[in-house]
């Protein structure tokens, strides 16, 4: 429990902290700041207000990660905060952290490529395994183990995975 009074700023802040801690239920390796959901944190009239970013319009995750959001900060003792879903401007993989990229290779999912390259534009993916780094991969399936992933295969080394689209 919060005991001193915060002012907006460190109420603000802290909030920040404790939201982009919660986990992706989906991806459990990355956090919704690594994916980039969690787009806003604002206190208005003392009041903590949070807003979040589906990665796709009718994501199931997003009344688990709203959930989650509301249970740590009142856990952290900051109380029941507002949370805003914003659709626009839409989320893109642009918006996914570095480390979340990482992450997510090292979990075993190939990360999304940079969505403006030409190759993305017009579908034209080269996608390296996250298993061997080798870019010889095939696309089994437009559709993988979620909806924002699809599902490919290294010739390689000839095993399945996970690839994050762009968007």
């Amino acid at each position: 429990m919060v005991t001193a009074v915060l002012s907006d700023t460190d109420l603000r802040r802290r909030a920040w902290e404790v939201a982009a801690q919660v986990v992706d239920p989906e991806i459990p390796v990355l956090t919704i700041a690594d994916l980039g959901v969690l787009r806003d944190v604002r206190v208005r009239d003392g009041r903590v207000e949070v807003a979040i970013t589906p990665t796709y319009s009718g994501c199931p995750a997003m009344n688990m990660i709203a959930l989650e959001i509301e249970l740590a900060l009142e856990r952290a003792g900051i109380g029941r905060p507002t949370i805003r879903t914003v659709l626009s401007p839409a989320w893109t993989t642009d918006w996914m952290s570095e480390d979340g990229r990482n992450k997510l290779r090292a979990y075993g999912i190939a990360p999304p490529q940079a969505s403006s390259s030409r190759r993305a534009l017009f579908g034209e993916q080269q996608v390296s395994c996250p298993q061997c780094g080798s870019g010889n991969t095939e696309l089994l399936s437009e559709f993988g183990s979620t909806s924002c992933k699809a599902l490919w295969r290294c010739k390689a080394c000839r095993e399945p995975f996970d690839y994050f689209k762009c968007h």
